[in-house]
């Protein structure tokens, strides 16, 4: 590996602040369907059920009494019944994702001052980042 090539900044450690964002290695967790962007719980979907076979009337009853999800039903021309489900409810898939962290930390490369604060939500962090960005920008206009 080729080792870096950094410029000594000009100002102290203490003048930076430095913006991660870390996941855990080999974790994964379980993931609501908005949280990963779950196309069936954007836009709903159907779900087409053989009633004429054990396992369709299984799946049928399980939407219909315990699925606990809003849909309409219908039957085709071939003795299937559609399910169809609208968006913005939990499908039936099992989501996961990894953790991360949003990490602002006081310090640069040189020398890590600790956490100044970590956001819960990525979309915080970006803010938190392009408000800095900006009072940086001012700064360097005023001179």
């Amino acid at each position: 590996m080729r080792p870096l090539n950094r410029i000594v900044p000009a100002a102290p450690v203490g003048a930076f602040q430095t913006y991660r964002i870390v996941s855990p290695p080999d974790r994964a967790v379980r993931s609501a369907c908005e949280d990963v962007g779950c196309p069936a719980w954007q836009y709903g979907w159907e779900t087409q059920v053989d009633e004429s076979t054990d396992l369709g009337r299984a799946q049928a009853a399980y939407i219909r009494q315990q699925a606990g999800r809003t849909y309409r039903e219908r039957r085709t021309g071939e003795g299937l019944t559609v399910f169809q489900f609208m968006s913005g409810q939990r499908c039936f898939a099992e989501h996961h994702t990894r953790p991360e962290h949003y990490l602002v930390r006081g310090g640069d490369w040189r020398r890590d001052l600790g956490l100044i604060r970590q956001h819960s939500r990525g979309a915080d962090w970006v803010e938190d980042f392009s408000l800095h960005q900006d009072r940086l920008a001012d700064q360097q206009r005023k001179g």
